[in-house]
């Protein structure tokens, strides 16, 4: 199966009728082991008298590319990349009001890391651009070591991990163009602990040579990735995890791959 994103319902920055509200429902979308990691840290800053208050989660593709526009047009300061290269297109990221919290920010990263949430910085510093961001990365924080220690040279590690997460939904990434299948079959390989060089959508050698350690023998790309899907799902099953709560409902996302 694919990673699924459920709905939640989060406290925001938002307001409606001067009261405030939940985060848009558009946004408030996010993988299951992202869900445990949100509700984990509300119940622990609740607990130091703070709150989890949010300003964005999750982007669809023509969210990011709006977020991407703005900021190369000046209207927003913080970097956000063009579709393809975020952690919110794959609902494993959070942009947190800062003030609520109640804690300091490095007591706040300890939280967080508990429960596998990781911030971007490098320090936990407040004044520092995107310090208020922070990323669910599951399985595909081992595409990022991946890439981070030369085995894939073709994209930054950083870059690579939202790409293997987004792919992970089943949604485009228009760098691979109609090999986003072969693309997700090799970022898949990666997090099964596979070798194959870069993720570029293209099977050859490496990737094939991989297959094969795994026990995969098909041709159909369609049982490959429902083979490796499996093997994914037994590996990282929090990552697949199905909430059972009244109000919380399997999401399909848009810009499903063909």
């Amino acid at each position: 199966m694919k990673t699924p994103l459920l709905n939640v319902q989060i406290p925001s920055i938002y307001t409606k009728g001067n009261q405030p509200a939940l985060l848009p429902a558009r946004m408030a979308k996010c993988t299951p082991d992202m869900y445990h990691a949100l509700h984990s840290i509300a119940t622990d800053l609740q607990e130091k008298g703070g709150k989890l208050v949010l300003s964005d989660m999750f982007r669809s593709y023509d969210m990011q590319y709006q977020a991407n526009l703005d900021y190369r047009s000046g209207k927003k300061a913080a970097y956000s990349p063009p579709p393809g290269g975020s952690m919110h297109e794959a609902g494993r990221a959070i942009d947190i009001d800062l003030s609520q919290i109640k804690v300091s920010l490095a007591e706040f990263w300890a939280i967080s890391q508990k429960y596998g949430a990781t911030p971007i910085i490098s320090q936990p510093n407040a004044g520092l651009k995107e310090a208020w961001h922070f990323d669910c990365r599951g399985s595909h924080g081992l595409i990022y070591e991946y890439y981070k220690n030369g085995k894939g040279s073709n994209m930054k590690p950083y870059t690579a991990m939202a790409v293997s997460s987004i792919l992970s939904l089943g949604i485009m990434v228009d760098r691979f163009g109609n090999h986003c299948n072969e693309a997700f079959i090799q970022s898949g390989l990666i997090r099964l602990g596979f070798d194959i060089g870069d993720i570029d959508g293209y099977i050859g050698a490496n990737t094939n040579a991989a297959l094969k350690k795994a026990g995969i023998t098909s041709s159909s790309v369609e049982d490959i990735i429902k083979q490796i899907e499996d093997m994914l799902q037994a590996k990282f099953p929090i990552e697949y995890q199905a909430v059972i709560d009244e109000g919380i409902d399997e999401v399909i996302p848009e810009h499903i791959m063909g």
